[in-house]
């Protein structure tokens, strides 16, 4: 069983830039695609990020393309997503969340757990 924990989340003006990171315990860490959704106050979950077993393919949405970085560290049991380029329309909690096998996940329905979430909060 792998469980998360994530941090990093904050308060930031627009155009301003974030580090989250996601610690995962468990050995079988490496052997699962991982990503990020987020979920704005009102709004349903969406995937931002997400990257498969060993990092070598990547999914991005739409909306966070070129802003955002996803990666991972399979030595260290951790994900992280370095955001950049902050919209206000980037807010909410954003959760680490683990895939049901190695592939990238990219929809909500790929997802076999997440964490507790950290608060991303951007003011205008």
């Amino acid at each position: 069983q792998v469980q998360l924990v994530e941090s990093g989340g904050g308060l930031v003006q627009t155009g301003g830039s974030l580090s989250l990171s996601c610690a995962a315990s468990g050995r079988t860490f490496s052997t699962y695609g991982m990503g990020w959704f987020r979920q704005a106050p009102g709004k349903e979950r969406e995937i931002v990020a997400a990257l498969n077993w060993n990092g070598d393919n990547t999914y991005y949405a739409d909306s966070v393309k070129g802003r955002f970085t996803i990666s991972r560290d399979n030595a260290k049991n951790t994900v992280h997503l370095q955001v950049n380029s902050l919209k206000p329309e980037d807010t909410g909690v954003y959760y680490c969340g683990r895939a049901r096998g190695g592939a990238t996940p990219k929809s909500m329905s790929d997802f076999a757990s997440g964490g507790q979430g950290t608060q991303v909060t951007v003011s205008s």
